[in-house]
């Protein structure tokens, strides 16, 4: 073949292919379609075979003329049958092509065959092209990112799915990734706005139209269902090569019936979902799956300069307005591209004004962008998610699932991977969320509670907090409050507030009148810095399930014993705790203390049948400290002997009570304890190892069943009666 021909070859979109019944015995035709099917699979050009009087089934398999012709070929090219090889495979691929046949497509008229190519050809080189974005920042990188998974796909039909937060540019990638693709692929359709158009009556069906429209063109497509639809789409694409998008997906149906299966579709096909919700990709068993991220901090203004100042770099008296819009939506490119817009008209005075405003209430457009993914949310996972808005971005993922579990007694993890799925959360042991979701979620509370501080769920903004406790404006419908304020304000400003389980004190707030007017359905009391000494025995904290009070002043929790039966965790007890008695708190499963903690004397947690871990304590060695562990039979070995091994417990003279389970009969863990005062608490025990190196006569006398001792020096004591 003469270099030229395959230079054109090479430079053409679409390669026409007539097969005649002579064509086979033309060399110069068959090195042609060799180029040509080699093109297809390389730079993917779109291959249209012609069957003029003669079947596809005789190409695909060189039967009649054909066969003919290649024994003549062989005979010819005994010495190159690897050439005569090739021929026939490419014969066989071409042969399996979708294309027209002369009685088929127009009974036997030429011209109106030539009518129907011409139309096609003219409509499969007309420009696609989608606009992606007047200001196309970053997008290369994000192009070559889903181009290369595509391209790993291990499927003959590759799927590769898109997802990632509203405004994050899932779409724009998916449109320069269209753009770059479609004329390699025999057919291409975008279908935009799945979600919106499926939602309406018939708007399957209509999706399915455009579909066949797109790829079938010219023919106009009248489905009278989905299930024809799915039908016609199997019938018609499966040889085909094509390119299919499907923008903004939220359901399975959707896929269903518009690609159904992979078969559905001719080899070497790729199909692109874009989608907000990463399971739903999960669930297609997709090849790969691009998870859109935001821009870096460089694009970011870029971008936002565009649309402000229609240069690439904030004009000089705004670099510092800039970047402050910049660092608070963190490359959100919905967000820099509408707030660019809008500040490109307003003064710098205007600027203040709007940022200002923006802090707390997100602009509209971005409102509504973003609540979609709320929307989609079922009521446990919606409630939670707006939780985490206002009190628990960056909490330990534990932490949190211990509260929410008891607030809306559900499995958090589920409500945890919706929340992942449609990106408005991620977790690496804490909970991080974007800042403009975050605000979404606040101002949707507000929306609810129809601009009235009094009645949202959650109050969180420190003006609305000042405003309830102040005018006493609580009702019941507040289940969430952050007091990041000052002053001194009644505890009757919590009278009505009877449904408020969640508490987060972290201003300087001082309580005047009695605690139990506090509401006694509180599962979570947040209060770093306390100054109180100890929490007043009338605070009502029977449903407590949380209890963090780091960095306080508290040196006592309560006076007396609390009976909290839901206590699941104390969390970073405060350093100045000096006395810690939790007793028949049946719940509570761990108690940390913060990492400079040396100043604890006493601890009682007698009764807390599920403690399985006390980190972080440290015992003062003087003649006061004490430690109860009675009924404690879930605490884990590791807890028991960092309380023995501690500070207090190596410094004697010490008077150490331990208040054990009555019927165990062995505790050799007490080994580092002086055994002081303990006689009426240890009168069924048989054998003991103790750290001392001298015992008193008197003392045996009083365990009446103690049978071995065994001393610091590795004595043993046997007892007889």
């Amino acid at each position: 073949m003469a270099d030229y021909a395959a230079m054109a070859i090479e430079g053409s979109r679409i390669s026409v292919v007539v097969f005649s019944k002579n064509y086979a015995s033309s060399r110069w035709c068959l090195d042609e379609l060799v180029k040509i099917i080699e093109c297809r699979q390389k730079i993917h050009q779109v291959v249209l075979p012609i069957f003029y009087d003669t079947d596809p089934s005789e190409v695909r398999k060189q039967t009649g003329s054909y066969a003919k012709a290649f024994d003549e070929h062989e005979e010819h090219f005994k010495e190159e049958m690897e050439k005569v090889n090739r021929w026939r495979e490419a014969l066989a691929q071409a042969g399996n092509l979708s294309g027209w046949g002369l009685n088929n497509e127009a009974n036997g008229y030429e011209a109106e065959l030539i009518k129907t190519v011409v139309n096609d050809v003219a409509c499969k080189l007309g420009n696609k092209t989608l606009h992606v974005a007047k200001h196309p920042v970053g997008i290369s990188c994000r192009v070559q990112g889903v181009i290369s998974l595509l391209r790993g796909a291990r499927n003959n039909v590759g799927i590769v799915g898109i997802h990632g937060i509203a405004g994050i540019g899932k779409t724009t990638i998916a449109k320069a990734v269209f753009n770059n693709l479609y004329s390699r692929f025999e057919g291409s359709s975008f279908l935009s706005d799945v979600k919106e158009i499926s939602d309406k009556p018939n708007g399957l069906v209509e999706l399915q139209e455009r579909l066949l429209h797109d790829i079938l063109k010219p023919n106009i497509w009248k489905i009278s269902n989905v299930y024809e639809g799915m039908n016609l789409i199997e019938e018609r694409f499966h040889r085909k090569n094509v390119l299919v998008v499907l923008d903004d997906v939220d359901k399975r149906e959707q896929v269903e019936a518009l690609m159904g299966e992979r078969c559905w579709f001719g080899d070497g096909s790729k199909i692109i979902v874009v989608t907000k919700n990463k399971h739903l990709l999960t669930e297609m068993e997709v090849d790969g799956m691009y998870h859109a991220m935001e821009l870096d901090p460089y694009q970011s203004l870029q971008l936002f300069s565009l649309h402000a100042f229609r240069e690439t770099r904030p004009a000089k008296d705004y670099e510092e307005l800039s970047e402050k819009v910049v660092d608070y939506y963190k490359g959100l490119p919905l967000a820099l591209k509408i707030l660019g817009s809008h500040l490109s008209i307003r003064d710098k005075a205007g600027w203040k004004i709007d940022i200002a405003h923006w802090q707390n209430i997100p602009h509209d457009d971005i409102q509504a962008k973003l609540r979609v993914s709320f929307d989609a949310l079922d009521v446990d996972s919606s409630e939670i998610f707006l939780d985490i808005a206002c009190f628990f971005v960056r909490k330990d993922k534990d932490y949190v699932a211990d509260i929410v579990g008891e607030r809306y007694g559900c499995h958090p993890e589920v409500s945890f991977r919706a929340l992942i799925g449609r990106s408005l959360i991620a977790i690496n042991n804490s909970l991080w969320m974007h800042d403009i979701v975050r605000e979404m979620g606040r101002e949707i509370i507000r929306q609810r509670s129809r601009n009235n501080p009094g009645n949202c769920s959650r109050i969180v903004l420190p003006k609305d907090a000042h405003i309830v406790l102040s005018k006493e404006m609580g009702t019941e419908a507040v289940e969430g409050l952050a007091l990041d304020i000052q002053g001194s304000f009644s505890t009757k400003s919590f009278t009505k507030m009877k449904h408020l389980q969640l508490l987060q004190i972290t201003g300087a707030v001082h309580l005047v009148g009695s605690y139990s007017l506090l509401p006694r359905e509180l599962i979570w009391l947040y209060w770093p810095k306390c100054p109180l000494k100890s929490l007043p025995s009338d605070f009502h904290l029977s449903e407590l399930v949380m209890l963090d009070m780091q960095g306080s002043k508290v040196q006592k929790l309560w006076k007396g014993t609390k009976r909290c039966k839901n206590l699941l965790s104390i969390s970073e007890l405060p350093s100045s705790v000096l006395l810690l008695r939790i007793n028949d708190c049946t719940s509570i499963e761990r108690v940390s203390a913060q990492p400079q903690h040396e100043r604890m004397l006493s601890l009682c947690v007698a009764g807390c049948r599920n403690l399985i871990e006390i980190q972080g304590m440290e015992f003062a060695g003087n003649n006061e400290s004490y430690f109860y562990l009675g009924d404690c039979n879930n605490l884990s070995e590791n807890s028991k002997m960092s309380l023995i091994q501690s500070n207090g417990a190596k410094l004697f003279p010490m008077s150490v009570k331990v208040s054990f389970d009555r019927n165990s009969t062995k505790h050799s863990w007490i080994k580092r304890v002086p055994l002081i005062e303990l006689e009426e608490l240890l009168q069924g025990v048989e054998e003991l190892e103790l750290n001392v190196e001298r015992l008193e006569s008197s003392l045996i006398r009083e365990l009446p069943k103690l049978k071995i001792i065994m001393l610091k020096n590795h004595r043993k004591i046997f007892c007889y009666r």
